[in-house]
């Protein structure tokens, strides 16, 4: 299939092509344009032009093609490179170059409808209620009969995106019914989300001018986080280090997420046990959210055991098989290269591998290579293990007294406390380096879609400023007021 990139309306086929083929057969999928870094920033001149196009529309209007667009890219034959394309033939693409069983596909292809489908109720909550003609015009009165300016910092957001999982798409959904228009860097192994969602939302409505695909190098990439007034970039630590407080750059990186049973209720561990290992194995633990680190002052020993025994059996299926859990690693040696630094790490003092009678962990394939899950025990949080994350089931059940635990647990992206302790549930709602907090038995991967993630986009994408207008009469008072000045 050949995707083509596509400049803001214009297709565009470049000489130099990046084939993608299947991660165990060898098999051509794809044949994909790549661009260089010099075109998109050429482009990037006339990116005004993108949210003209959406401010020509009506914002109710927006949202109802951008649901029309979630129906369209779940459910029906959208045209994908100049070939039909079926929901199936989707998951069956995409499976081919992530590595990601069919059924998590189908699935991550829900999520993206859900958001689609209930973008009425998202913006409300991500606005606060502020209404989007306020958005549209730049100002307007709010509920309060205060008059509000929002100023959009960009007129398209530029997106350099990752290949782990198709969910984080997500975050970028609602971009355009908020009037900014979208500039797409897909990512390597999976382009095919940001393609099928591009031609549902063209096919719903969506002005073509508003959208950009631009697959390339490292150097397409460097120029959207370069030149765009907004952007936003998935990747490691390294990576967040290095657009630290760069206003105009949104990192996502690693999530470090973990769940805190508080002393109140370590000793139930049993009944929490199924919420653990839904947070640990959900798609194939590829995502920020899935819990890496499960903190406990007690029974450490008895929680790991019983998490080895619940999720070190699954073993590799193949892709379309509907009972596969395990995705691959695509790139050759990838999934070989993690398992050699784990098992330097689990010889370190006070590491235990909790998950080493369930048989190897380390899968080897023809052209790639499976982990299946890992659970390890640490009797504190000192091993360099106890922080590490990885992109398969993997978590560290670390032992630690409460009253460390704020302390030793790091920078989390989702914190779920399972704890009734009034003080300790105080002193997580005040730390400032946990981002998402669950209160209670919820799993780690469990989002409320009507709460931000990793920050409110509205909030990235505009500027509340002072406005001030008088009124008519006011202005025609002080005009006739006015001394007359004689000239000289």
């Amino acid at each position: 299939m050949p995707l083509t990139a596509f400049r803001f309306g214009k297709p565009y086929e470049s000489l130099e092509r990046n084939t993608l083929v299947h991660f165990m057969t060898g098999e051509p999928v794809a044949e994909v344009s790549q661009v260089g870094g010099a075109i998109v920033s050429r482009d990037l001149r006339k990116a005004d032009n993108a949210r003209k196009a959406l401010l020509k529309i009506d914002p109710e209007e927006i949202v109802e093609r951008l649901q029309t667009a979630g129906n369209l890219y779940a459910l029906g034959t959208v045209e994908v490179g100049g070939v039909k394309q079926s929901p199936d033939d989707f998951a069956r693409q995409q499976s081919a170059t992530t590595g990601l069983p069919e059924s998590l596909c189908h699935a991550n292809m829900k999520k993206n409808l859900f958001v689609l489908s209930n973008m009425d109720r998202m913006l409300d909550a991500l606005s606060r209620g502020l209404s989007p003609e306020i958005l549209w015009q730049g100002y307007g009165t709010e509920h309060r009969d205060v008059v509000v300016s929002y100023q959009c910092q960009s007129p398209v957001l530029g997106l350099v995106l990752p290949s782990n999982s198709p969910g984080v798409h997500t975050l970028w959904l609602p971009v355009i019914a908020l009037g900014v228009g979208l500039l797409l860097k897909p990512g390597g192994q999976e382009p095919w989300t940001p393609y099928r969602m591009a031609a549902a939302m063209i096919e719903a409505g969506i002005p073509e001018e508003a959208i950009g695909l631009y697959p390339g190098a490292t150097d397409v990439g460097a120029a959207i986080l370069a030149d765009c007034g907004r952007s936003m970039i998935f990747g490691s630590a390294k990576t967040v280090e290095q657009y630290r407080g760069n206003p105009a750059v949104q990192v996502h990186g690693p999530g470090f997420s973990k769940i805190l049973l508080g002393d109140d209720c370590v000793d139930h561990w049993r009944d929490y046990i199924d919420v653990m290992a839904e947070s640990i194995a959900a798609n194939s633990g590829r995502g920020c959210i899935n819990c890496s680190a499960i903190y406990a002052s007690r029974h450490t020993d008895e929680i790991a055991d019983a998490l080895a025994e619940r999720l070190g059996t699954q073993d590799v299926r193949p892709p379309d098989d509907p009972e596969a859990t395990l995705a691959a690693f695509t790139i050759p040696g990838a999934a070989k290269a993690i398992w050699q630094q784990i098992e330097s790490l689990l010889n370190a003092p006070g590491v235990r591998h909790a998950t080493a009678p369930q048989g190897v962990r380390f899968v080897e394939g023809e052209r790639c290579g499976w982990l299946r899950p890992t659970i390890v025990e640490c009797d504190s949080p000192d091993p360099e293990i106890a922080r590490a994350e990885y992109m398969f089931p993997f978590c560290s059940v670390v032992k630690c007294p409460q009253e460390k635990m704020l302390d030793r647990i790091g920078p989390t992206l989702v914190a779920t406390a399972i704890t009734n302790d009034s003080d300790f549930q105080q002193q997580l709602i005040h730390a400032n380096h946990i981002d998402r907090l669950n209160f209670g038995p919820l799993p780690t991967i469990k989002l409320d879609w009507l709460q931000p993630h990793e920050g409110n986009i509205i909030d990235f994408l505009y500027r509340s400023r002072a406005l001030q207008m008088a009124a008519t009469s006011e202005l025609v008072s002080t005009a006739t007021a006015a001394p007359a000045q004689s000239g000289r």
